[in-house]
């Protein structure tokens, strides 16, 4: 069972799929003159690491860096007993991942409210002074870097240092994917800190850091070659590589590709450093991160501006994207007077850069199908320069903003190439001399891809189709399914699925539970053995139960926590499939939104035809019904610290099945704090506002009273 993030550190093996490493014990069988080789040589490796990826100050050749490298894999090759978790040899190790785990924040992370002019600007500081009542204004100023946010969460050693123990991508602010394998093979991210650099930074050895992966311009290049070369399509931008390559279940790809690393917060117990926002940058840089360099304090709107003409400027000689600027709140005691609105903080702000446009006619509007099912209208335009960039076809977005603009075919209208996937059009500039009724464009009532029934929900923009074997779809739809969480169907990776639809052997879900060993036997790099593995685990897939079908299935807003309510309250595909809205929105949690994606899903013929060819595959598409407690109901749990026997998930799971809720922050609306060894923050809140404490045997207690009485 996995360790919550701030537990003790298993130090037998390396996280998310990397060789198992010896016991300490076996570690010392090794001679002492080969053991005190290896760390010389890891000690180096390091030293130039941070030299050449955070400092950009190389003191050696790749040559030489290479040969050191060599050297260590073979000690370690020589003596197993050598190799470390935080080994530069263990960056990229062990076999690729079969799905990415959800994993909560420490504390929520943000967006920011957005600026566009220097008024906007000026409205946003003097609301900051206001709210600051006389306490110190000043702000730092940072290039907005144009990647994914992580947060990497690091543990201590014994010997006063830290190791990286967590990579978690920023998801939905609250929860993000566990991505630790490929966090590792970013070169200027530390996969341990010595003491010394712990010290200097003045912080305890456990802490968080978070920043942005991005993939540097060159990489970006060598991508699409690579790309263009394999007859791929080429990567839009930067951004979305960077993402999609975190997201890439093999490190060895990953590393490949080369992100970079800029770290901007750091956080200790889930709150933010006390000293400052130039002080936080200062302890990072002395860690040992790699720190922006191009930042600043300014005191005054004119002063913003200076330095965001000055970043734009310099923007296209970086060698990686950024799409504005960031002004930062310095003091920490300004911030906290300031705090937050909903959904972002009130000392911050993201100034963005102008979009850059350019004119052209739409020559056709075409629909293409995503691979969620939805369908976006794109412009195919007369070829225009934008940004350095030839553009020659740019997004719709929807059916309502098509008329809204107006919009004909011969029109000639404004595009822009911002940070979007894909360009966009702004408006109709002027409308073509023959732009009447017949050159309207009507939106297809069946998929371009499988010809199914397109659905538009009630309050949606967006026409989707929900047939789960869509063609359009079926890739992603099979990976989907073969997930751990979901079938977990270890073996159907991408390259097998790529496979699969190239030489047609399967055109839905339900021809998985046809394929034979003889047929898999086929596949490249496939011998009888691995063929009847991956069978058997198509095979064993079958009895993973309704709430995981419910989930491969791919109903819209149908995760996890929805499908395993859905399942206890129905017990059968059968039952759901003739469950009315009123019926299904009695379900906790389930509500019109919900309701209507799995009515629209069942009413589709091919997906109930989906639904017998699984059960003629013999697949179990029942559960067990039970009935949930609400005994806890009403009452929210803030979990902190590292309990005895649980989890921290498994303390949250046995709260919400007594019908609780968790929060991850302490406030008077708090019923109980559960409190662990090494408790922060949150412990001393919950004394300041008198919120009740339990501590693991006051839960289970609590638990035990109101299962007795239910």
């Amino acid at each position: 069972m996995a360790k919550p993030f701030w537990g003790e550190l298993d130090t037998t093996r390396v996280c998310c799929a990397h060789p198992i490493i010896l016991p300490m014990d076996e570690r010392r069988k090794a001679d002492s003159a080969s053991a005190g080789r290896a760390e010389k040589l890891r000690a180096d490796l390091r030293r130039h690491e941070h030299l050449y990826y955070v400092m950009d100050a190389p003191e050696i050749t790749d040559a030489a860096y290479d040969a050191l490298m060599n050297e260590l894999k073979r000690l370690e090759a020589e003596h197993p007993e050598l190799v470390t978790p935080d080994s530069p040899t263990q960056r990229v190790g062990g076999k690729p991942a079969e799905g990415f785990k959800k994993a909560p924040h420490s504390r929520p992370m943000l967006s920011l409210d957005n600026a566009y002019s220097a008024e906007e600007l000026a409205d946003w500081d003097r609301r900051v002074r206001e709210l600051a009542g006389g306490l110190p204004v000043e702000y730092t100023a940072e290039l907005k870097l144009d990647g994914l946010s992580v947060a990497l969460r690091y543990v201590a050693t014994g010997d006063g240092g830290a190791r990286l123990f967590a990579g978690i991508t920023r998801g939905d602010g609250q929860t993000g994917e566990d991505v630790t394998s490929n966090i590792r093979t970013i070169r200027s991210v530390p996969l341990t800190i010595s003491a010394e650099r712990v010290k200097k930074a003045g912080v305890p050895p456990a802490f968080e850091v978070r920043g942005e992966a991005v993939m540097p311009e060159a990489g970006f290049l060598r991508l699409n070659e690579e790309r263009e070369q394999q007859g791929l399509p080429a990567a839009v931008n930067p951004r979305n590589a960077a993402a999609g390559t975190l997201r890439t279940l093999e490190p060895s790809i990953v590393a490949q590709r080369r992100l970079d690393f800029y770290a901007y917060f750091l956080l200790v117990d889930g709150e933010y450093l006390a000293q400052g926002q130039s002080a936080t940058l200062d302890a990072l840089t002395a860690l040992g991160f790699r720190v922006n360099p191009h930042r600043g304090r300014v005191h005054s709107v004119q002063d913003m501006v200076k330095f965001i003409d000055a970043a734009e400027g310099q923007r296209a000689t970086l060698g990686y994207e950024i799409d504005g600027v960031v002004l930062k709140v310095d003091a920490h005691t300004t911030q906290q007077r300031l705090g937050y609105t909903g959904r972002a903080p009130r000392w911050a702000i993201a100034y963005k850069f102008t979009a850059k446009s350019g004119e052209t006619e739409v020559r056709e509007i075409t629909v293409q199908v995503g691979r969620t099912g939805k369908l976006t209208p794109v412009a195919e335009l007369k070829p225009v320069f934008i940004g350095g960039t030839t553009v020659s076809r740019a997004t719709l977005h929807n059916a309502d903003f098509i008329e809204r603009l107006g919009l004909r075919l011969g029109d000639t209208v404004k595009v822009e190439r911002g940070g979007d996937v894909i360009p966009k059009v702004v408006e109709v500039v002027k409308h073509a001399e023959d732009s009447g009724e017949k050159r309207r464009f009507v939106f297809p009532s069946k998929c371009p891809a499988c010809g199914s029934d397109v659905v538009r929900a009630e309050g949606e923009v967006d026409y989707r189709c929900v047939n789960a074997d869509c063609p359009a779809k079926l890739r992603e739809t099979l990976l989907h399914f073969g997930r751990r969480e979901v079938m977990n169907i270890e073996g159907l990776g991408e390259a097998v699925v790529q496979q699969l639809l190239e030489r047609g052997m399967v055109h839905g879900v339900a021809g998985l539970y046809k394929l034979t060993v003889e047929q898999l036997a086929e596949l490249d790099r496939f011998a009888k053995k691995s063929a009847a593995a991956l069978a058997e685990e198509i095979e064993q897939s079958k009895k993973a139960g309704l709430a995981r079908v419910l989930m491969g299935l791919g109903i819209r807003f149908v995760g996890e926590r929805t499908a395993e309510l859905l399942a206890e309250e129905f017990g059968s595909i059968d039952a759901l499939m003739a469950a009315s809205t009123e019926e299904l929105e009695r379900v906790e949690e389930v509500g019109p939104r919900i309701s209507q994606a799995i009515l629209q899903f069942f009413a589709q013929e091919k997906n109930r035809e989906l639904v017998e060819s699984l059960r003629a595959a013999n697949v179990d598409m029942t559960a067990e019904k039970k009935q949930r407690s609400a005994q806890l109901a009403g009452l929210t749990f803030v979990l902190t610290g590292t309990l005895p026997t649980l989890t921290r998930d498994e303390a949250k799971r046995r709260i919400e099945a007594a019908g609780g809720k968790t929060a991850g922050s302490v406030s008077k609306k708090t019923s109980y704090v559960v409190a662990g060894e090494e408790a922060g923050s949150k412990l001393d809140k919950a004394r300041e506002l008198k919120v009740p404490l339990l501590d693991e045997a006051g839960l289970m207690k609590l638990l035990e009273a109101t299962t007795e009485a239910g």
